[in-house]
């Protein structure tokens, strides 16, 4: 039995993570103010985030029919500073000079909600990976910036773009730094007692 997945984000990355193994899920943007959650711990941040933009597309989709909703939220952590999205050149800048030739720990909180039969099942864990920057040249920097790739980044990067030539090494599940741990998220649903499998489109053989 196939399984209806709504994604609590405007995330290509996160969309095309999931299109990718399977599952086409409907995508429904929380619109959720995300300053409104502040902390010294970036895992407890990134959950916080990802609970608040689930449950609010939640209160909007209803239970009244059995769905998954999943919220995620990605915060880079370097030096005990929390590096979200940067939006500005200049911010942009500050922060490739800060990270190159260093490593940081990109964290991404995941919650779900599992509905079934009117009863919903929550859930929030976080993954971790560890991200080497290449020590890039500030005319490498400024040549990212003029691609408006790491604006809307967390951390002004991502791997799946322009910026996957400025990652030397990552420890720990590579799709986590795209925004979204799919054996996590695997893991998730397990507990909740919804295969993995039964997310995939129809024409992949389960």
């Amino acid at each position: 039995m196939s399984v209806r997945l709504v994604l609590a984000s405007a995330s290509p990355s996160r969309l095309q993570t999931l299109r990718a193994a399977g599952v086409d899920p409907v995508v429904h943007v929380s619109g959720v103010d995300e300053s409104q959650i502040e902390g010294a711990d970036a895992t407890a941040v990134a959950s916080a985030l990802a609970r608040l933009k689930a449950e609010a597309v939640l209160a909007e989709v209803g239970t009244d029919a059995d769905v998954v909703v999943v919220g995620c939220d990605s915060i880079l952590e370097l030096d005990g500073e929390q590096f979200g999205k940067p939006h500005t050149d200049e911010v942009v800048r500050e922060r490739w000079h800060a990270m190159r030739g260093r490593t940081g720990v990109l964290v991404t909180g995941h919650h779900v909600a599992v509905v079934r039969g009117g009863q919903v099942h929550r859930d929030t864990r976080a993954a971790t990976t560890a991200v080497t920057f290449a020590d890039v040249t500030d005319a490498e920097v400024e040549a990212y910036i003029a691609t408006g790739e790491p604006h809307h980044c967390a951390g002004a990067f991502t791997i799946d773009g322009f910026g996957g030539a400025f990652v030397e090494r990552l420890e720990g599940d590579h799709h986590n730094v795209i925004g979204l741990s799919l054996p996590l998220l695997r893991r998730m649903l397990a507990d909740a007692g919804v295969e993995w499998t039964a997310l995939w489109r129809r024409s992949v053989p389960a």
